[in-house]
C-alpha cells in the first residue's frame, strides 16, 4: 500500500462549527477505512498556512485515496490537498535508479 499525506483545511462552515471537529475527524477516519483507506495518524497542524489538520494513512491506489478524500471534502467542512509520500527505503530506491 502506498502512503500518503492529506491536509485539511477548515471552511468557514468548518471553523464556524469547530467544536464539532473532534466527531468529524472520528466520521472521516470511518469514512476513509469503510473506503479501504488506512488512517495511520492524525495531526493538527501549525505554521502551515492555509492547512489546520492532517491524515497520514495508506491506501492501495491513487483513485481510493481520491475518492475518499474527494467524499470528506463534499461535506463542506474542509478542503484537501493531498500527496503521494514515500517512505526513506522508497526514496533509496528511486534514487538509486538514476
Amino acid at each position: 500500500m502506498a502512503t500518503y499525506v492529506t491536509f485539511f483545511g477548515y471552511t468557514e462552515q468548518g471553523i464556524r462549527d469547530i467544536k464539532d471537529s473532534p466527531a468529524r475527524v472520528e466520521a472521516a477516519k470511518k469514512t476513509y477505512e469503510d473506503m479501504g483507506v488506512k488512517v495511520k495518524d492524525f495531526y493538527l497542524v501549525m505554521g502551515l498556512g492555509r492547512y489546520d489538520t492532517m491524515f497520514i494513512v495508506e491506501a492501495p491506489d491513487d483513485e481510493t485515496i481520491a475518492q475518499a478524500s474527494l467524499k470528506v471534502g463534499s461535506l463542506g467542512y474542509v478542503r484537501t490537498d493531498t500527496h503521494r509520500a514515500f517512505s526513506e527505503e522508497e526514496f533509496g530506491k528511486i534514487a538509486s535508479r538514476l
